[in-house]
């Protein structure tokens, strides 16, 4: 086995990603702190083509903290649609009467297992990842339509915000992938 080198992987240039058919996948983040996790999950979304990412609350923007935030998103910043917001809740609300399924990524009573979870290939997804020690807020978790948990089998009860993103991601980009090939 070789290597292959960036130049064969025919990746698409920014403006063809811009322009592109997205997964039907908005990510919220709610009081993220850290701006390698931000960076990480922009990286993340351009993987897997996701349509927007909203920064709420705490969250860092890549304006006013670019260089850290590109030190894990090497550019995904740019190529990723985002926007900022104070109010979480308000986001949730606004994607929520656009028709979009609301899901926090939680461990709470009644969640779905992640394994378990089937993507309607007609809804449009928002997806709430919270902050790295407190999770994602009770009150934007009340008012989501269902709560994802990715199954755990050691000895730690949570994982990494930006981990939990690749995951969450990867499996409904799986789903969901027809919608752009």
């Amino acid at each position: 086995m070789r290597k292959l080198e960036v130049s064969e992987l025919n990746r698409i240039d920014r403006e063809s990603f811009i322009e592109s058919i997205k997964l039907p996948v908005t990510v919220i983040l709610d009081n993220v702190r850290s701006l390698h996790n931000v960076g990480s999950v922009f990286r993340t979304s351009d993987a897997f083509r996701i349509e927007k990412i909203y920064l709420c609350g705490i969250t860092a923007t890549p304006e006013n903290s670019l260089t850290e935030i590109h030190k894990t998103a090497l550019g995904a910043e740019e190529s990723v649609e985002w926007e900022y917001s104070a109010d979480t809740i308000r986001v949730v609300q606004d994607l929520k009467s656009k028709g979009y399924t609301i899901i926090s990524i939680e461990q709470v009573e009644g969640s779905i297992m992640l394994n378990n979870f089937i993507a309607d290939t007609s809804a449009k997804y928002a997806l709430i990842l919270g902050n790295e020690v407190k999770g994602v807020q009770q009150q934007v978790v009340d008012i989501s339509d269902i709560s994802i948990e990715i199954p755990q089998y050691g000895t730690k009860h949570s994982l990494n915000v930006s981990v939990s993103a690749g995951i969450v991601l990867w499996e409904f980009a799986k789903q969901l992938k027809n919608i752009i090939d």
